[in-house]
């Protein structure tokens, strides 16, 4: 990438047709494993017009109810309109219990080295972590205030301070970087989807997310939008519909947002609606924390951790790093001292970050509150791979 150039994030609302999906599906592992940490759980969800199609395989002792699962998270979103609401929507579920089996349901706590060892990953992956000093988050500018415009939109929604928006919304940033560094904000673009009687021209709505949306989010920012900064309210015209009457939605169809906005390298396969057992999504958290260390340590100003783990196999085939030319040391001394301060193996990731237990230590809603705003980058949660406790020790 050159020294000089423009890089753009977007990001949804927690009300966007592919987030609802992702939401309902950690619900479902929240709530399965809130009652039985030790389930084997999986959950896709399908969206459009007035049906929601869930999918889940699961190995558990409890046996939640899934449609009311579902139905919980469309009316906390606030979709309420007679085209899309959690009363009237049809729920169709395909549920498909497995055998349960003693021997698999493991306490990593309990484990031994060795025994974790005996732990293997069950599901191929090449999963990516990446970390630099752009914000406070760790995380690109660009993706930072994407995110941050779609909160404020939800928000503005959430506590009717405009009566007229609709739970689904859409935001991108572009950030003019120079010399390798954000440099000045080169456009905002926020799509508002509106409802009810109160709908506002374009005059109106933009004046409207500039004062509640827009101007709060960068309070705070040193980086503020200048009189060059491209602006662009609904550039398709006034929305008056939106959410799964408009548009299709799909567990899994956001993973640039979940993660790094395309700054970085990121897994195609969904993070949400997997339980801790699945390496695809527990070894992106693993590598994201390593990333994150090297970065606060001062190794690094970016760093990208790249893990390939095979079908059987407990420990990565390859640990890789990449600090994009920003190492205060050679690359092949921090890929050093992440193989010797990080252990990758799955049981390893579970036991460090207590997987299994967040959703009953969150009160039934952990994995869920990822679903929208990113699985990295967090300072609204307490999320453990997000934590510096090893800078300490690379440094």
């Amino acid at each position: 990438m050159s020294e000089d150039f423009m890089f753009s994030c977007e990001s949804v609302t927690a009300g966007h047709p592919d987030k609802m999906c992702d939401q309902i599906s950690d619900a479902i592992v929240d709530r399965f494993l809130q009652h039985d940490p030790f389930a084997r759980v999986v959950a896709e969800c399908a969206v459009a017009n007035g049906v929601l199609f869930v999918a889940s395989w699961f190995a558990s002792q409890h046996s939640p109810d899934i449609p009311e699962v579902a139905r919980r998270v469309i009316d906390q979103i606030g979709y309420a309109d007679k085209d899309f609401n959690a009363k009237d929507c049809a729920v169709m579920a395909s549920l498909t219990p497995l055998p349960q089996d003693d021997a698999a349901r493991i306490d990593e706590s309990n484990l031994t080295d060795e025994e974790i060892n005996q732990v293997p990953a069950d599901h191929m992956a090449n999963v990516f972590g990446y970390a630099c000093d752009q914000t406070p988050g760790l995380i690109p500018l660009p993706l930072w205030l994407a995110h941050k415009l779609a909160c404020r939109l939800a928000t503005v929604h959430s506590q009717r301070q405009l009566a007229y928006l609709m739970p689904d919304g859409r935001t991108q940033v572009g950030v003019q970087y120079r010399s390798g560094r954000p440099y000045r904000i080169h456009s905002l673009t926020l799509v508002a989807c509106q409802g009810g009687s109160a709908i506002r021209g374009l005059p109106g709505l933009r004046d409207d997310l500039w004062e509640l949306v827009i101007a709060p989010a960068f309070i705070d920012e040193p980086i503020k939008p200048d009189n060059s900064t491209r602006i662009v309210v609904n550039p398709e015209g006034p929305r008056t519909a939106g959410g799964p009457s408009v548009h299709a939605g799909l567990t899994g169809r956001k993973t640039a947002i979940d993660t790094y906005g395309e700054y970085s390298r990121h897994a195609g396969a969904a993070l949400s609606g997997k339980d801790p057992t699945r390496v695809d999504r527990i070894g992106v958290y693993a590598a994201r924390h390593a990333a994150k260390n090297v970065v606060v340590a001062g190794l690094a100003s970016e760093c990208e951790v790249q893990l390939t783990y095979f079908i059987g196999q407990a420990e990565p085939a390859s640990i890789q790093v990449n600090a994009r030319g920003t190492g205060h040391v050679s690359a092949e001394e921090i890929r050093s001292l992440v193989q010797r301060h990080f252990d990758f193996r799955p049981a390893a990731i579970v036991r460090r970050f207590d997987l299994r237990r967040l959703p009953a230590l969150h009160e039934g809603s952990f994995f869920r509150k990822l679903s929208a705003y990113g699985h990295v980058g967090r300072t609204d949660v307490d999320l453990p791979w997000e934590r510096t406790d090893r800078a300490a020790m690379l440094r």
